[in-house]
């Protein structure tokens, strides 16, 4: 089994039917984070169409002012998602920062019910690493994915010492600073990721299928001098232990772990 803890299942358009035969043919357990409303919706579809896919609701930071005066519509919904993702800051591709304060009420609306329904959270936190490290802190959020991290280095280690787990994904293709990233990760808050089908995107320009995961996983080995293997281990074990105990993500724990999520 390989894991995909970030990606968008229900942005695949045409391509969707032949990235679900990948996902299922190579067995690559993916959590499909969610933009808004209609892209939630969509995952549910997905789920239930393939076995491996875990959908995530959450509203990105991109999408925040479409959202933040209309929040009363979320509480059902937020109550019944296993997991809420994607959410976060963006103060590096939303150069407008009259956008900021809607980003982080909307951040803050999940994170408060993370926080009273002790839910796992898939955070984007580009540009806005030690804010979004002080919110966690704030709303005291016990298990979190932080994707794609490619910021400073202090916030970076101040992000390891609350414990969170780091997906890394297609930015190791091409970046020194997220090479550097991906090799100080310690290994029990290491997870593998692709962002697909859209951030491959900006490193070759054409969208990434399922199966891109597999050279997620090489490239890490080679820059954490190990083996492809011992990263499959290690990145089984530690989403295992991310969803064990999780009472919303009992049934995939069991699914794809086996036994109770106790």
């Amino acid at each position: 089994m390989l894991i995909d803890a970030h990606s968008h299942v229900d942005m695949y358009g045409d391509a969707l039917e032949s990235a679900l035969e990948q996902i299922s043919q190579h067995r690559i357990l993916t959590i499909s984070c969610s933009m808004g409303l209609p892209s939630y919706e969509k995952n549910l579809r997905v789920a239930e169409e393939c076995e491996w896919v875990v959908p995530a609701f959450g509203v990105h930071p991109w999408e925040a002012p479409k959202y933040v005066d209309r929040l009363d519509d979320l509480p059902d919904v937020v109550k019944q998602a296993a997991m809420l993702g994607e959410i976060g800051l963006d103060h590096h591709y939303v150069e407008d920062a009259s956008q900021y304060p809607a980003q982080r009420t909307v951040f803050e609306f999940f994170l408060a019910a993370a926080r009273e329904q002790d839910k796992l959270v898939n955070l984007h936190v580009k540009g806005a690493e030690v804010e979004a490290l002080d919110l966690l802190n704030r709303y005291d959020i016990a298990r979190a994915i932080v994707h794609w991290y490619s910021g400073p280095l202090d916030a970076f280690l101040k992000f390891v010492d609350r414990g969170v787990f780091f997906s890394m994904g297609v930015g190791v293709l091409d970046s020194e600073h997220v090479r550097m990233i991906a090799q100080r990760v310690p290994s029990e808050l290491l997870l593998t990721e692709t962002d697909n089908p859209g951030g491959i995107k900006s490193v070759r320009g054409a969208p990434g299928m399922p199966l891109l995961i597999r050279e997620v996983f090489d490239t890490l080995a080679e820059v954490r001098k190990t083996t492809v293997e011992a990263i499959e281990r290690t990145v089984q074990a530690n989403l295992e232990r991310c969803f064990r105990g999780d009472r919303w993500l009992t049934g995939a724990h069991h699914r794809f772990f086996g036994g109770t999520s106790e």
